[in-house]
């Protein structure tokens, strides 16, 4: 058997990668991940949540914009992700808008992963570092396969859990987390 050898993708040829279909990828130490579409469920949880951030922004009388997985973010010399939700500045969002590629090389507000399944070690140790690295100062894990929430907050370059919840009655949550 003849083994084919993966290319390699520097940030500028992925920032410039395209492959004519709609797929999304993050780079992960040079490699293209592709991304699978999301779940019914995850895109429920991913709509609340992004309605939640609006409203509290809002609410708080902000200038901040909340993005919904159409942002990346470089967190190491071969390294892209793309968040489910991150929360940008009013001056981020200027200094996104003239971007070819909206791939940030600053820290947004707060990421938040929807842990999906087969990849918690993405969401929980890979992603925790990289966006620790980067100087993130939130990240929320939002993991509906476990039913648990939780919410670092970055201190000393390290992320520590401020809040994590465990749901008990997750018929009851998942009723009042995607409304009716």
């Amino acid at each position: 058997m003849i083994a084919t050898q993966q290319k390699i993708y520097t940030f500028t040829e992925y920032l410039n990668y395209q492959d004519s279909t709609d797929n999304k990828y993050e780079l992960f130490n040079g490699e293209l991940i592709s991304m699978a579409p999301a779940s019914g469920f995850h895109a429920l949880i991913l709509a609340f949540l992004y309605d939640y951030l609006i409203a509290e922004i809002k609410r708080l009388n902000l200038t901040w914009k909340v993005m919904p997985a159409t942002v990346g973010i470089r967190t190491d010399k071969a390294k892209s992700r793309i968040p489910d939700l991150m929360i940008l500045t009013a001056e981020q969002c200027q200094e996104i808008r003239n971007m070819t590629t909206a791939v940030i090389e600053f820290s947004p507000l707060l990421v938040v992963e929807i842990v999906r399944p087969g990849n918690a070690d993405d969401d929980y140790r890979y992603k925790r570092s990289e966006y620790a690295v980067r100087g993130i100062p939130e990240y929320w894990i939002i993991d509906p396969i476990a039913l648990k929430i939780s919410v670092l907050t970055l201190i000393s370059g390290f992320y520590l859990i401020m809040f994590s919840m465990i749901l008990l009655y997750p018929i009851a949550f998942m009723i009042n987390f995607i409304g009716n």
